[in-house]
């Protein structure tokens, strides 16, 4: 087993996993089925979303319409309307480091309208995250503005932190939008964020000679699956805080991270190493939550039979 000084260079072999991962050199996108915008946007231009004209301040109240069978929306008032690239880059500059959640929509789109109202609850549930809508057929504006950002289909979801675009995905479910949002926008939770190798090394010294296992997620910033197993690290992170320590590395953030992975021969994503008193016990490959929770559950001395 490698040891805190050396387990950088001498990573063990990865554990075989049946689980749905992402191959390191070639991180996708995941695209569903989604209505074409640029065929359409034209000739519904006439066709505004219903607004309330009368609200003064930035964030315009739109009405929003759920549909047949799902919950009633809640109110949006923390979803800002964007009308034009020069309100679009003056929000995105207000927000700073902040995670911006963009949905471009159309009116012709059962799809938009279908997946807003999710939108609007996560917006009333995630304060420290901004939300943003942009109509692309309402006006020659926001056609301007979705010409602008590549945008062909709708609906469609962009991620952006500090003005630069992290993330986007077409035609995605409520489970989906909510765990893109906690995989980008979480900075507040029990899960460490790393940022390079003296990160790293420095996790795991200040808990040499502890009791606490370390778990740390290592994935790539466009990784479905790093995405889809997220929420359940952060649970696990809130459940296991006396025993346990959950971090998290994105491999494609910076060079040092970037080489990280490499040293540690990842090839696949997402990765979950084991440490406990400075050395790498094993790693698990996947992103089946019940696997993962198994395996935590193993390096920390509980018999798990299967």
């Amino acid at each position: 087993m490698a040891t805190v000084t050396n387990f950088l260079s001498k990573p063990p072999s990865p554990s075989p996993s049946l689980s749905s991962t992402t191959k390191l050199i070639s991180p996708p996108l995941c695209f569903h089925d989604s209505v074409p915008f640029v065929t359409k946007h034209k000739r519904s231009l006439g066709r505004k979303l219903v607004h309330n004209k009368s609200h003064t301040s930035s964030y315009v109240t739109v009405k929003a319409t759920a549909a047949p069978g799902t919950q009633k929306p809640a109110a949006d008032e923390r979803v800002k309307k964007i009308h034009s690239i020069e309100e679009f880059d003056e929000a995105l500059k207000a927000a700073k480091n902040k995670l911006v959640v963009v949905e471009y929509a159309a009116s012709h789109s059962a799809n938009s309208r279908k997946i807003y109202p999710f939108m609007v609850e996560l917006s009333r549930t995630c304060n420290d995250v901004d939300f943003l809508l942009v109509m692309g057929d309402e006006s020659e504006k926001t056609i301007a503005l979705c010409e602008r950002e590549k945008v062909e289909k709708v609906p469609h979801f962009s991620f952006y932190k500090s003005m630069e675009k992290i993330h986007e995905e077409e035609a995605i479910g409520p489970d989906q939008l909510m765990g893109d949002v906690l995989y980008y926008g979480d900075s507040h939770s029990g899960v460490v964020q790393l940022h390079s190798r003296e990160d790293v090394e420095k996790l795991i010294k200040d808990h040499k000679g502890g009791r606490k296992l370390i778990v740390l997620d290592v994935g790539l910033k466009h990784c479905g699956p790093c995405v889809k197993v997220y929420p359940t690290v952060l649970k696990l992170s809130k459940q296991m805080s006396e025993s346990t320590v959950f971090a998290r590395m994105n491999g494609d953030e910076n060079d040092s991270c970037m080489q990280f992975l490499k040293d540690m021969d990842v090839v696949e994503v997402p990765t979950f190493l084991f440490i406990m008193d400075g050395v790498i016990r094993g790693r698990y490959v996947g992103s089946g939550k019940g696997e993962l929770i198994g395996e935590i559950l193993r390096y920390q001395g509980v018999r798990v039979t299967y």
